[in-house]
């Protein structure tokens, strides 16, 4: 088997025209043969070049609307035979099969189109059939074939092209299948996605080009991103995002989609330790901060509001790895990015991704994204005392904060503010102890404040413990056989409890 391949004729059939010329160009140079339909024919003759149309190969003219135009023996046959391969090489002489040694397709734009909102009928007609039949004869064989399946390849093929003189190693080849097939099998998962109409009947997803993470959760872990952070976020300065930052920056920017009112928050290790909302940004910053100053040491920052100069001034006093906001102004930058390896994003759009994934034994755990956010008027009152206005405003917003805590969590709130919360415990009294703990050491009144839980109390021990240290309302699902233990004991000390009927689990 000889290793190095010249190539000698290419058919070329691609959807975008950009950045072929050049290829075409230096092919030219090297005396290779173009064979091409429709479109890509028509570009390479207006170019000067001589160009073999695939009919005149095949003796059969596009047919259907254009659906079949490549599918042919005299196409595929010049394309799969092998050239080393006795009764191959017969073959091919007998029928005349005309080889292949090079195949440039661009595949119907299918996932561009569905974006577009076209109609199902243009839809399914940017099913490319010819196209990625070429895809995969051409990969399949590439002991003899080089497969060029996407126009990001084009840069890189040139460069090929010109440093080589037209020949391609058999490592070479085999890259461009491996991409080659990697560009089919991304194509298939978007067309089956389609059809399969959010039902989530199969697993099928496919992503390119990974980024390359410093490591994984430790510096013993490698670590991949697959996806498109750059729709989301403009990344204004800062060192490499970790795989820790990316984790944080979701749950940033989960829970900051909760809040309208002018609203910081702080994260460390994907927990909010402090959060507020305030009629000015600079009182919402200073609020959030006073929740927890010592956790926010090299915490995540996120607002919904853009970054004035009076609150970036005081951010600018901590230490901190991330900042997200959906706009900065220029002197709020001034002061955001005297630190060079600050990690300042602007949020261009809110993240409303449907499903999670999570790896589990080798495979996928899929579920639903929980976008239940409870409402004043799903609040069910369980005791003779109800919240006031005040006090129910307060449970929605412990109730938001808590929805995005790590299980088990109790957060505890006065005036828009998170006061302390105790997450990741084993048991909601441990979660409860953790956050009125917290909340005292950083000098909190939790007279007259509000209670969140993510899920129900079986017991009474909670709701009196809360009592004790001056809680006056609280929220949960309910749902427990004994939900009737914690509204006695409610009733019995005056507090105000309501139910949601949601429970927010989050491990």
């Amino acid at each position: 088997m000889v290793m190095e391949k010249v190539i000698r004729r290419a058919l070329i059939s691609v959807y975008h025209k950009d950045g072929l010329a050049e290829i075409l160009a230096e092919l030219n140079r090297q005396g290779v043969e173009f064979v091409s339909t429709g479109g890509t024919h028509d570009f390479i003759t207006s170019l000067g070049y001589s160009c073999r149309a695939v009919d005149d190969l095949t003796r059969y003219p596009a047919m259907l609307g254009g659906r079949v135009k490549t599918l042919h023996p005299m196409v595929f046959g010049g394309i799969l035979a092998r050239r080393g391969h006795e009764t191959d090489v017969r073959e091919v002489n007998e029928y005349d099969l005309p080889l292949i040694d090079l195949v440039i397709v661009d595949l119907y734009p299918f996932e561009e189109t569905v974006a577009s909102g076209a109609s199902e009928e243009d839809i399914i007609e940017k099913i490319d059939i010819g196209g990625i039949s070429l895809i995969r004869g051409a990969a399949k064989n590439f002991e003899d074939v080089v497969i060029i399946s996407s126009k990001s390849q084009y840069a890189g093929f040139y460069n090929l092209l010109k440093t080589k003189g037209g020949q391609t190693s058999l490592a070479e080849r085999k890259h461009y299948a491996r991409e080659a097939f990697a560009v089919s099998s991304a194509y298939d998962s978007a067309i089956f996605r389609y059809f399969d109409d959010g039902e989530q009947t199969a697993f099928r997803m496919a992503a390119d080009s990974p980024k390359v993470l410093r490591y994984g959760e430790n510096p013993h872990q490698r670590g991949y991103f697959f996806g498109n952070f750059e729709r989301y976020f403009d990344k204004l300065q800062g060192k490499e995002i970790s795989y820790n930052n990316l984790q944080d920056i979701e749950a940033a920017v989960s829970l900051i989609g909760e809040f309208t009112a002018p609203t910081f928050a702080i994260l460390k290790h994907t927990n909010a330790c402090g959060i507020a909302s305030r009629g000015t940004l600079i009182e919402a910053w200073q609020a959030a901060l006073a929740g927890d100053p010592v956790s926010a040491f090299g915490g995540i920052l996120v607002t919904n509001t853009p970054i004035d100069k009076e609150t970036a001034e005081e951010i600018d006093k901590i230490f901190f790895e991330v900042i997200i906001a959906p706009d900065y102004d220029n002197a709020a930058m001034e002061f955001l990015t005297r630190k060079t390896n600050r990690i300042i994003l602007l949020q261009k759009e809110p993240v409303r991704e449907q499903w999670q994934f999570r790896s589990m034994f080798g495979g996928v755990l899929m579920q639903q994204v929980d976008g239940v956010t409870a409402k004043a008027t799903d609040l069910e009152p369980v005791t003779p005392v109800v919240p006031t206005a005040d006090e129910t405003d307060d449970l929605i917003f412990a109730n938001k904060v808590v929805k995005h805590s790590k299980s088990n969590a109790i957060t505890l709130v006065k005036d828009s503010q998170l006061c302390a919360s105790g997450v990741g415990q084993t048991s909601r009294v441990d979660a409860l102890r953790q956050a009125i703990e917290k909340a005292k050491s950083f000098g909190f009144d939790l007279n007259g404040a509000v209670m969140a839980s993510d899920a129900f109390f079986p017991f009474a021990d909670c709701v009196e413990i809360a009592a004790e240290a001056g809680i006056r309302a609280i929220i949960q699902p309910g749902g427990s056989i004994k939900d009737n233990l914690s509204i006695e004991e409610a009733t019995k000390r005056g507090i105000a409890m309501v139910m949601t009927g949601v429970r927010h689990f989050k491990h």
